[in-house]
């Protein structure tokens, strides 16, 4: 530890002066700050006390570099950032645009269009044999009016007639899977 100045102490260069030239170093405070902070006529005492205050200022100054050297390259990562994150935005917005595209040009191949087409081509094979059996069963076709069918009408009859029931059920129960949610996760 640094002992403070004794009482009475002056620097060596104030010892022998006059009065007069005391007096006028009071009144004049550069003066005082000068004669305090000249390593030759300091007490010592003063430059150990300022020692650790400059050292934790060199400190303080070597932090300060280095935030700002900090500063600037967080900047520059912020910019950079900033322009990317501006870029993944328009490609973003060029995807979704993309995308409307392509759902737009398939939507005839959604699972809601399929469904709509499976469930209406149920009600058309339903329709398409009724009409085959009422057209039959009434004769159009067969030789005319009151005519009695061949065997080979009969037969090409029951063959058209089993291949729409077969058709018919198979799609019914394509649309009944579909209902389940039995097709591949499609709802």
């Amino acid at each position: 530890m640094v002992q403070p100045p004794d009482d009475g102490w002056l620097p060596d260069v104030l010892k022998d002066k006059p009065t007069k030239d005391l007096y006028h170093v009071l009144q004049t405070p550069e003066l005082q700050n000068a004669i305090i902070h000249n390593p030759e006529t300091t007490h010592p005492s003063l430059p150990a006390s300022i020692a650790p205050l400059q050292a934790l200022l060199a400190q303080n100054v070597g932090l300060a570099e280095s935030l700002k050297q900090l500063e600037a390259h967080v900047q520059h990562q912020r910019d950079s950032t900033q322009s990317r994150l501006l870029s993944l935005k328009a490609l973003e917005r060029q995807w979704k645009a993309k995308q409307a595209e392509q759902d737009e040009a398939l939507r005839e191949f959604s699972p809601p269009a399929l469904y709509q087409r499976l469930s209406a081509s149920v009600g058309e094979q339903e329709a398409l044999c009724r009409g085959l059996e009422e057209s039959f069963l009434e004769g159009e076709g067969f030789g005319g009016g009151d005519a009695v069918a061949s065997d080979r009408e009969v037969t090409d009859f029951v063959r058209r007639l089993r291949e729409g029931r077969k058709i018919a059920y198979l799609r019914g129960e394509r649309k009944e899977r579909w209902d389940e949610g039995r097709v591949g996760g499609w709802r």
